[in-house]
């Protein structure tokens, strides 16, 4: 069954103010809680974030009163939708506990769009940066159990790995060879479109959450790796924001922004398994279907051109939370040496990558490495020993 978000009608713009009363969600039990919903309410808390920011800067850049009223009044909305979705957490999950779900997201996410990206160059990208936030999970997994005696297996359930990707001391490249080539937006899949977006808004969270909860903790390892990781999301967001065509004008961007909320939240509410969070996506669905009309109205207006002419005339096949294990196993096993040159991707050192390094590190270990050394430390053994022990993990799974 088809769902094309353009024929269908939501709720009426005046009628989504919501009280105290409806934003006050309960959270989701933090251990019995399905760790797929946890992803989804991370994904979609980032992309209602972006929508806010693009939202502020659209409205910064536009000289028209009532076109920036009527951007408020959206956004308004947005932020009230963001707060439900993010308070859907639950308060007694730490910090670390959160930032592994957050990995979770970047590698699952990540790895599902690559898969499905129908465009080779910006599946590369994809692919590239899959394996580095599969390592940053295992770093955190290996600070997880210093600081918690836990293991993050705990959170993420076996649906996603935890070991090594790319080492995460290699991702420090030269700010110039992390970006890329954009897509064309003349030629471009409308899929391809919603990925670039949807991949950029989940890392832009994670880079955003790491820089204000870095310093948080006490342990002088833990706010090292945060700043470590934290300067490498700032590499990642340069490195998929990169790939979205700069020539796309402020209301396609807008468009676009409404019709991607449209898309996710249907995935989402195809297959949430929480029926109180199920409610919750069909809820703002139905919002965000007023949004994409109000935004093609926009476009209509000072673009002069129909929103079919950039969007699909139907959503594509939900985007799914499953595990992606067989496909990391074979990405790690093909493409974990290689480093960026320009917009493109080369397998051995340059000179700009070796100057970065020798730079940043001084010839010291990063905090990404004495993370490893101090957990093998504190437990006499590697992270993954007793994981993978009499257990071992099954990549198909």
């Amino acid at each position: 069954m088809t769902f094309n978000p353009l024929e269908q009608r939501g709720i009426p713009l005046d009628r989504q103010l919501r009280s105290w009363r409806e934003l006050n969600v309960d959270p989701i039990h933090p251990d019995a809680a399905d760790p797929y919903t946890r992803c989804r309410i991370i994904t979609m808390n980032g992309i209602e974030t972006e929508a806010i920011f693009f939202g502020h800067h659209l409205a910064r850049n536009c000289d028209d009163v009532q076109v920036k009223q009527q951007l408020a009044r959206t956004r308004y909305i947005e932020a009230q939708q963001q707060k439900v979705v993010n308070w859907l957490l639950p308060g007694v999950s730490s910090v670390l506990e959160t930032t592994i779900a957050y990995e979770q997201v970047a590698v699952d996410l990540t790895a599902w769009v690559a898969r499905m990206e129908p465009d080779p160059y910006l599946k590369q990208a994809y692919e590239f940066g899959v394996l580095e936030d599969f390592d940053h999970l295992y770093r955190y997994a290996n600070l997880y159990e210093m600081i918690e005696h836990r293991k993050a297996e705990s959170i993420v359930d076996g649906l996603t790995e935890v070991m090594p990707g790319r080492p995460t001391p290699m991702h420090h490249r030269n700010p110039a060879d992390n970006v890329r080539e954009p897509y064309d937006r003349t030629t471009v899949k409308p899929l391809s479109r919603l990925h670039a977006l949807t991949v950029m808004a989940a890392e832009q969270q994670t880079m955003n959450f790491y820089m204000n909860t870095g310093p948080t903790y006490m342990e002088p390892i833990a706010r090292q790796l945060y700043q470590e990781i934290g300067l490498i999301e700032e590499e990642h967001v340069t490195h998929y924001e990169s790939l979205v065509d700069p020539g796309e004008t402020w209301w396609e961007q807008l468009v676009n922004h409404e019709y991607n909320e449209c898309y996710l939240y249907y995935s989402f509410m195809e297959q949430e398994s929480d029926p109180k969070v199920k409610a919750i996506w069909e809820l703002h669905l139905n919002m965000e279907l007023e949004h994409l009309r109000v935004a093609c109205d926009l476009m209509r207006r000072h673009d002069g051109r129909e929103p079919e002419e950039i969007l699909a005339p139907a959503l594509p096949n939900v985007l799914t939370f499953e595990p992606n294990k067989a496909y990391l196993r074979e990405l790690l096993a093909t493409q974990m040496d290689l480093t960026t040159l320009g917009t493109g991707y080369v397998r051995e050192a340059h000179e700009r990558f070796e100057e970065m390094q020798e730079r940043l590190h001084e010839g010291e270990a990063p905090p990404s490495e004495r993370v490893m050394v101090q957990h093998e430390e504190m437990f006499g053994r590697d992270y993954r020993e007793e994981t993978e022990g009499p257990h071992p993990v099954d990549p198909q799974r």
